[in-house]
């Protein structure tokens, strides 16, 4: 514990200190609350101190949370430790790790390499719609399509490029990618060892599904602004820093801001707004270093419009760094308001003691389950990409004590018991679902006397889930919604089918169709009954 509280970043006495204004940075966070923008966390580090950092509740500074592609970033960090090594170099070819897939006819395939893979030149077009749970992720990889030659000069986000790193590394050093990053990065940083979802075989995801507190992203950008060097050691390679945040392919074509056309290194995007770099993740997870003004921001949000996230940071920072000044501001305490819960406290029904204890049976949702995905407690952003993404919610019941409700529920092999406040107040229960652990912060309320509604948020993730039950007589409905809704993100997806389908024109149609179809299918009304 000691050596740990020796590698927390040090904390200024108040922003001003180091130049930071407390005024523009309570702009900041009324900008993002006025543009509709779910903000959970908040840290700025000016001068090598924590200038500000605020926690939206029930997120917290002890709270892991979901941080998509920055994971990325990980993945290109351990590469750096496997080259640095000597394990692998940046011309070492997939086929020269995976021989068993080497295919003379399939020339793209026998010169794409690591470099390839880490810049986004691989030309693998990997459909958005891969179903993780089928766990031949590598076979899907080799299989795809080729967009393009490796190394042609053109550009495309995938994120199995990554997933075929931590493949290449597993195989190379003879552990998961976790286990060999923990003495080289992990615990220099004084991080606890993350979760990171994996395929069946232990794999790592690579690009995605990485679990990590706000303060471990901001050591890991700070030792990265920092040429490597963290609590006065070398602990990423010097060199590896200057290639992996150095523009190593073109992404202007592919991107109309300038946040997504400015540059693609290694795992880490240039920015637009600033002259920097950053680690980024689907739902507004960055990690920016402004290299002009000694500067890291770090957040974390549930905003599926990375762009608009990011707009709204430039029209504030690095307005908000100022000369350093002697003198707080001590009228402005700028902090991130509690995430509001909607469900009216202390609501009851006449039926709570007809159906309590009772259990309900649903019955599967077969187009769901034919499209890989059954309805599940968790949001679908956090499992559409995961190996094992449980589903077919059963086994209903619930418990009424008063101002609490205990909702219980099967999903697949999984069994779960979550508390809901119902006198406004949320309560806190771990639950274990896609094989991953979880804090549920969950509300109850009857919405009318024959429909009972239920808020879970797994402070893990970025959605609050909610599912709203009706009861007539013995026959039971439910219908899940998320917030942020599923439109929201399927609407995202779709503005840009031309990058994730990039192929002839029915095609792109064939797959706009689909996304306009998806909030339908996620949340559609499940029919059951007691048993």
């Amino acid at each position: 514990m000691e050596v740990k509280e020796k590698l927390r970043l040090e904390r200024a006495d108040y922003p001003e200190q180091v130049g930071v204004s407390s005024k523009k940075v309570e702009e900041l966070i009324r900008d993002f609350k006025d543009s509709n923008i779910e903000l959970h966390s908040l840290m700025i580090i000016r001068h090598d101190k924590v200038a500000y950092e605020s926690w939206a509740a029930p997120y917290s500074s002890e709270t892991s949370h979901m941080v998509y592609s920055v994971s990325k970033s990980f993945t290109s960090t351990a590469v750096g430790f496997a080259i640095e090594e000597g394990l692998m170099t940046l011309d070492t070819r997939v086929v020269d790790i995976f021989p068993e897939y080497r295919n003379e006819e399939d020339k793209n395939l026998e010169k794409l390499n690591v470099h390839h893979l880490l810049s986004m030149q691989s030309g693998k077009s990997v459909s958005v719609f891969s179903d993780k749970s089928k766990n031949r992720w590598l076979e899907d990889f080799i299989n795809a399509p080729w967009g393009f030659a490796p190394g042609d000069g053109h550009w495309e986000y995938v994120s199995e490029n990554q997933y075929v790193l931590c493949a290449m590394l597993c195989r190379v050093t003879g552990m998961s990618v976790i286990e060999y990053l923990t003495p080289r990065l992990f615990e220099p940083l004084g991080i606890d060892v993350p979760f990171w979802e994996h395929d069946i075989n232990g794999v790592e995801a690579g690009g995605w599904g990485l679990f990590l507190k706000t303060e471990d992203i901001a050591r890991f950008m700070f030792c990265y602004a920092h040429n490597g060097v963290y609590a006065g050691r070398q602990v990423i390679p010097a060199n590896w820093v200057r290639l992996a945040t150095k523009v190593q392919g073109n992404n202007s074509v592919k991107n109309d801001a300038p946040d997504g056309q400015s540059g693609y290194g290694y795992c880490f995007w240039r920015c637009g707004g600033v002259n920097g770099y950053r680690a980024d993740g689907m739902f507004s997870q960055f990690g920016i270093v402004a290299l002009d003004y000694d500067a890291i921001l770090v957040m974390n949000a549930g905003e599926i419009d990375e762009q608009k996230s990011r707009d709204c940071i430039w029209r504030h920072f690095p307005d908000c760094l100022i000369e350093p000044d002697s003198e707080p501001t001590p009228e402005v305490k700028p902090e991130i308001a509690p995430l509001d819960d909607d469900l009216p406290a202390l609501s009851h029904s006449y039926l709570e003691k007809e159906i309590e204890g009772r259990t309900i049976q649903f019955k599967k949702n077969l187009l769901l389950n034919t499209a890989g995905f059954p309805v599940s407690v968790l949001p679908f952003p956090v499992v559409y990409m995961s190996g094992y993404r449980a589903g077919n919610i059963t086994d209903v019941s619930f418990e009424f004590n008063g101002d609490t409700c205990s909702f219980s529920w099967s999903e697949a092999d999984e069994k779960n018991t979550v508390i809901c406040g119902m006198d406004g107040t949320p309560r806190r229960t771990p639950m274990t679902l896609a094989r991953m652990n979880f804090t549920a912060v969950a509300t109850a309320a009857w919405i009318s006397d024959t429909e009972l509604e239920i808020h879970i948020r797994p402070v893990e993730a970025v959605c609050q889930r909610i599912l709203k039950f009706t009861f007539d007589g013995d026959r039971v409905t439910f219908r899940p919604s998320s917030k942020q809704p599923i439109k929201a993100m399927s609407d995202n997806i779709a503005k840009d089918m031309d990058h994730y389908l990039p192929n002839i024109m029915p095609v792109q149609k064939a797959g706009l169709a689909v996304f306009d179809m998806l909030p339908k299918l996620v949340d559609s009304i499940h029919e059951g009954k007691f048993i």
